[in-house]
């Protein structure tokens, strides 16, 4: 994934300041475009780029994840009918050529078979904290970009203010045009900060969501699969 990051950075930077496309005159785009200009190039930067890179990751978990979702049912039906002829063998392959960490956790769980039920609950416990760990991968940084962007919008609030009243300073009096530039950049970078927290809070929290549904359909299955074991004398 991180090999991407640079790439996917620099195409949606050059998109941003380059297309038109998606917009005819005065459309949305091109008025977020002209409006992000405006804000000031150096603190808006930041701010993109906080934006790219939080997509970047929300991505690639939200197709990590999709790609680990598992029809449950199917699976366990498929290792108890295994089970009921007695071929842990079978049960363990079904695991193996199905994708996702719920198959992963059962697939060691049955490699612990003949080691008895409390082995194969440890063992399923154990690989399935390693799996909702790899699961959670990349939401941290996502949090990061979330938190990141308002206090850069702040940060050129602030500096925006200070050159405001600077003008003032150097005029000897106040007048609206003098200050109306350094206010217009403050307003901009914290109205940009706040929509980059607002779109990437939107994407952190479904993927949050998935990972609890995975995690949660991990746990029933290895649960189901410990009975299923039982229920057919798998243990000796």
């Amino acid at each position: 994934m991180r090999k991407y990051l640079v790439p996917f950075l620099v195409m949606g930077l050059v998109t941003f300041v380059t297309n038109d496309s998606f917009a005819a005159d005065g459309g949305m785009f091109q008025t977020l475009k002209v409006k992000f200009i405006e804000g000031g190039w150096f603190f808006m930067s930041f701010v993109l780029v906080a934006l790219i890179l939080g997509l970047a990751f929300c991505l690639e978990r939200i197709i990590t994840l999709n790609i680990a979702s598992t029809n449950t049912d199917k699976l366990l039906a498929g290792i108890d009918d295994e089970l009921k002829r007695g071929n842990v063998a079978g049960a363990m392959e079904i695991c193996k050529s199905t994708q996702g960490p719920t198959a992963s956790v059962l697939h060691e769980g049955l490699k612990r078979a003949d080691e008895g039920v409390e082995a194969v609950e440890k063992s399923m416990i154990g690989y399935g904290a390693v799996q909702m760990s790899l699961l959670e991968k990349g939401l941290v940084w996502i949090s990061l970009f979330i938190s990141i962007a308002p206090m850069l919008g702040f940060m050129g609030t602030v500096i925006g203010m200070i050159q405001a009243f600077d003008t003032i300073e150097a005029a000897g009096e106040i007048r609206a045009s003098d200050v109306a530039g350094g206010i217009k950049v403050a307003l901009l970078t914290t109205v940009f900060g706040l929509i980059t927290a607002i779109i990437l809070q939107i994407f952190y929290n479904y993927i949050v969501d998935k990972v609890d549904t995975i995690v949660t359909k991990m746990e029933e299955s290895s649960i189901t699969l410990v009975d299923s074991m039982v229920a057919n004398n798998v243990f000796k």
